[in-house]
């Protein structure tokens, strides 16, 4: 059983292109329909599960349909069948690159790539400004994050807690004021 978990989730995993939303209807397909391990309903709730929980949707479904079938063991090595077909394509594709990596043409490619990524991290960001509430605790917070991380290097895990904690205590705060 768990050879057959492994094999059916690295054949999901090696030919679903279009990212973990496009397995899916695979997984429906082989879990329900060909295998018969668990129902439909099943599957819906481990996808509301999946979409809710932290992670790609594709492993996080992976590792609930094995954990469901069959416990741990299961769960490990759904998981693993689904993630190693991407991940021997990257380490494929890693030693290809370092062969070509001298090549100016791979390294203005390289630097082209770079400059769209952060068009669209600056994208982000300013589709994001225009969607938060702006006010003077605002800016100081946004100030405050970004020279805490570009000046002062501090961990970007803590500024986000920092900052969440903060976005709380204020709230609370607020909250207190109103109804007064």
């Amino acid at each position: 059983m768990i050879w057959k978990l492994f094999l059916t989730f690295l054949k999901i995993g090696a030919f679903t292109f279009g990212g973990g939303y496009a397995m899916i209807p695979l997984i429906q397909r082989e879990v329900v329909e060909q295998n018969q391990w668990l129902t439909d309903e099943d599957i819906l709730d481990i996808i509301a599960i999946a979409e809710s929980t932290p992670g790609p949707i594709a492993i996080n479904s992976a590792t609930f349909v094995g954990y469901k079938v069959a416990g741990f063991f299961g769960a490990f090595c759904c998981t693993l069948g689904v993630v190693l077909p991407s991940f021997i394509t990257i380490l494929l594709v890693s030693f290809v690159l370092e062969q070509f990596e001298a090549i100016k043409a791979v390294q203005y490619a390289f630097n082209g790539i770079r400059a769209g990524v952060l068009a669209l991290i600056l994208k982000a960001l300013i589709n994001m400004y225009k969607k938060c509430p702006k006010g003077w605790v605002s800016y100081v917070v946004m100030a405050a994050a970004f020279i805490g991380v570009a000046v002062f290097d501090v961990n970007v895990l803590l500024v986000i807690v920092g900052c969440a904690v903060f976005g709380l205590v204020t709230s609370l705060i607020a909250e207190k004021r109103c109804a007064k």
